[in-house]
């Protein structure tokens, strides 16, 4: 592995993940189910999700990336996806905020761990402005895509524009099934190396696809019937490492195929009943 000075800068989706903050499941994650607002499919087995969360840190780690552990427990059992209610850029950073109500107040316990291990925040998202950072991913160091949801709003994604500087591209996610079912711009597609992405195409957002084209970015399609099981929330540990959901044989394939070296983890409690896959569990504080 290479070695940096740096301790903190994540202006990427694929150069190599140094360091990372991921949440273990707790007992808000345990009751999840009680309240439709959270969205899980059904009652929420505890022990099963800790013990697939573990699975999941322990391959992360062997991968190489130093993993910390957030022990705040809030009433949010979201807090679990880290990846949505702070963004780390190379200046430091930046807490969102979620657009699902219940979310909250994960930036504010998010920032309290970032601030203790020294990074600087730059600033915050403001009312009315919502985003959250599944909508929100680095195509390039300087190119961040923003990505217009339910919970993403326009102004929500001009003041991350205005925060981050540069060549922001905004792009519009279909509605698909509404809030029952909401995807992120990262539902449909994964980064995985300079020249590679997964996507799932019948929702990719036209402009996002023709940036693609341009870039010169080849596409690995995801299956309609790999869709549901999260085949397309694909985690990028360096150029061509990546970790997937079990159970999306046809998109491991493919990724394997393309020269990429697959790993993949259970996620029935934890990924599938909750929505989210090894991008939304991992807040990168260091790539590169």
């Amino acid at each position: 592995m290479l070695t940096t000075d740096r301790r903190f800068g994540a202006q990427s989706m694929t150069a190599p993940l140094r360091d990372v903050l991921v949440k273990r499941p707790g007992s808000a994650f345990g009751v999840a189910f009680d309240d439709p607002a959270h969205g899980f499919l059904h009652p929420v087995d505890l022990e099963v999700a800790r013990r697939e969360h573990d699975t999941f840190v322990d391959l992360l780690a062997g991968l190489g990336p130093r993993v910390h552990v957030l022990e705040t427990e809030l009433a949010s059992p979201d807090l679990v996806y880290t990846f949505d209610p702070l963004l780390v850029t190379d200046r430091g950073a930046i807490p969102l905020r979620p657009g699902k109500r219940n979310r909250a107040p994960e930036p504010a316990a998010i920032e309290a761990w970032t601030a203790a291990a020294g990074i600087p925040t730059v600033g915050r998202i403001q009312a009315p402005g919502t985003i959250e950072g599944g909508d929100a991913f680095w195509l390039r160091r300087d190119l961040l895509c923003i990505g217009r949801t339910l919970r993403t709003n326009a102004e929500g994604a001009r003041q991350l524009e205005a925060l981050v500087g540069g060549d922001v591209r905004v792009f519009d996610v279909p509605y698909w099934h509404g809030a029952a079912q909401l995807i992120h711009l990262l539902s449909v597609i994964s980064p995985i190396a300079d020249e590679l992405a997964v996507v799932y195409l019948p929702l990719l957002p036209v402009g996002l696809w023709r940036l693609l084209g341009e870039l010169g970015i080849r596409l690995i399609e995801v299956p309609d019937e790999e869709f549901p099981t999260l085949g397309c929330n694909v985690l990028a540990v360096e150029p061509g490492v990546v970790i997937v959901v079990e159970g999306n044989p046809r998109t491991a394939a493919a990724l394997a195929a393309a020269g990429c070296a697959v790993h993949a983890y259970p996620a029935t409690e934890i990924g599938i009943n909750g929505s989210g896959g090894p991008t939304c569990m991992t807040r990168p504080i260091l790539r590169g």
